[in-house]
């Protein structure tokens, strides 16, 4: 897409930015046994709540984006995770040409890493996925990731450490054009999340909680202008110092790489594999 095309586009929307540690819970609407409150710091918490009788939980953006940086802390679940998968992610709604970003934390047995997804979809297209251990107990305390999307690429990052850049080209599908809501939510995943769905949800370990707080939005919504590149994340891309710190998750952490399952492409590997 050109810069004119990126214009024409960004003139239906208008600037959202979300910083209020209180106000944030009131661009969203939830589904399922969801709760609020402050943490130990005074800070609005929305927690969501997973047992076999209250299914998925999860709350939705009031709003659709056209690109943004979307950042929130989260708190994940202690102990026994497994089967459990815990989403902060943009959609475009659930038909077969969806456009998503994804950030899913796939629980885990006591003891073993939580692995961090990493996705992207566009018109229908998925099977991009990068998943990392990750280096630290996302239990034991708050730490905040990140989505930056642009019409350039899409950065995931944890904390204050980039893992990884989708790259946009000209000729791949990208998602440029559909607007979508950003969600989170915690659902029971016991076929896939973990050991490749080996290991399902205990429901003895229930009520399963995930915290969320400080949600972070500069992004562009329906509804009025929003003009191209006035602010940082929509030119983002990574540094050299920034391209190290995913060398450094990619060597350290990666568990998953689409790039080197040739069993799952038959016929050759996506085509963007070749470029990075």
């Amino acid at each position: 897409m050109g810069r004119r095309s990126v214009a024409v586009l960004a003139t239906a929307f208008a600037l959202l930015q979300v910083t209020s540690a209180g106000s944030w819970l009131r661009e969203f609407t939830t589904d399922g046994t969801v709760r609020t409150g402050n943490d130990a710091s005074g800070q609005r918490v929305m927690m969501l709540n997973l047992d076999r009788s209250s299914g998925p939980a999860g709350f939705n953006s009031k709003e659709q984006f056209l690109y943004g940086e979307f950042s929130i802390e989260m708190k994940l679940i202690p102990g026994n995770s497994a089967g459990t998968v815990s989403c902060f992610y943009l959609s475009s709604g659930t038909d077969d040409w969806r456009d998503e970003i994804d950030m899913e934390f796939m629980g885990n047995s006591t003891g073993q890493p939580v692995v961090l997804n990493t996705n992207v979809w566009a018109n229908g297209d998925g099977k991009k996925e990068h998943q990392f251990d990750l280096w630290f107990d996302p239990s034991a305390d708050y730490h905040t990731y990140t989505i930056i999307w642009n019409p350039t690429n899409i950065l995931f990052k944890v904390d204050n450490v980039f893992i990884r850049s989708f790259k946009r080209y000209a000729d791949l599908a990208y998602p440029s054009s559909k607007p979508m809501t950003l969600h989170a939510t915690l659902w029971d995943g016991s076929y896939w999340a973990t050991e490749k769905g080996k290991v399902p949800i205990d429901w003895n370990s229930a009520p399963f909680v995930v915290s969320y707080r400080s949600f972070y939005a500069n992004a562009c919504v329906a509804g009025g202008a929003c003009h191209a590149g006035r602010d940082g994340w929509m030119s983002r891309r990574l540094d050299a110092a920034e391209w190290g710190t995913v060398r450094w998750a990619e060597r350290n952490y990666m568990r998953y790489n689409y790039c080197t399952d040739a069993w799952r492409f038959p016929n050759g590997l996506p085509a963007e594999c070749s470029r990075n």
